[in-house]
């Protein structure tokens, strides 16, 4: 007997379990069956804008982390430059106040911009970090074309992301999210799929056997993970 599919299963668990469900369903003989058909139509639909939701989440995420890491090496050349701004030698010294001032025509607060306005502003500050009169200052200042590189490879990645972060953010509101989603699809496999398949393995074995064993295994396999994963969560006595 197909047990169900745990609730505290996480969404990407869900979205995984409904695909492979899917899938097995495909490969199988039983869409002549017009109850099936009714389960799976439903199934296949959410189970699709389940996987689109997780896509959009994801890219949000990444694009949050490359504007951190962003952040952080914007941090990283100021306080370069601070440092060498005090330097003994008269030469590094001057080179480094002449960057610094450049720097402080965007200052730290570029980080508190929205995404699109620090873009801006980092290509801006990158652009007039590439004069000629710049570019023989930052040879002066010790590191300090290994700090401009990073704060270049940084906004590149940040920008690379940026079309999937506009993407999600632009769908977001049209689409259902994907706590509600998962919820719709759990409430297909539990209350309508593995309820039936219990019924009909009994009823019809020959036909209906070998697609149940294999969805249950796929449910078991996964609440199997989520209830080793609860175990470590739990806190000892």
């Amino acid at each position: 007997m197909l047990e169900k599919l745990m609730i505290t299963s996480r969404t990407t668990e869900v979205d995984s379990v409904a695909s492979r469900t899917i899938s097995s369903y495909q490969g199988s003989t039983l869409n002549t069956d017009p109850n099936m058909v009714k389960i799976f139509s439903p199934l296949q639909e959410k189970s699709t804008l389940l996987s689109a939701a997780i896509n959009r989440l994801k890219g949000k995420s990444e694009q949050k982390a490359n504007d951190d890491i962003r952040d952080e090496k914007i941090d990283g050349l100021n306080f370069l430059l601070l440092s060498f701004s005090h330097h003994p030698d008269a030469a590094i010294k001057n080179a480094a106040i002449n960057l610094l001032e450049l720097f402080e025509n965007y200052g730290l607060k570029m980080k508190e911009a929205g995404y699109s306005t620090e873009s801006s502003l980092v290509n801006s500050l990158l652009g007039d970090y590439a004069q000629p009169e710049a570019v023989a200052d930052i040879a002066l200042v010790p590191q300090c074309a290994e700090y401009i590189a990073a704060l270049q490879t940084a906004q590149t990645n940040f920008e690379n992301t940026r079309l999937g972060f506009e993407e999600a953010r632009a769908t977001e509101g049209t689409f259902e999210n994907a706590s509600d989603l998962k919820k719709e699809v759990l409430d297909i496999v539990n209350k309508k799929l593995v309820p039936y398949l219990n019924v009909m393995e009994q009823l019809d074995e020959p036909t209906y056997g070998a697609f149940s064993r294999t969805i249950a295994t796929i449910i078991a396999d996964n609440n199997e993970v989520v209830k080793k994963r609860r175990k470590k969560e739990e806190p000892e006595e």
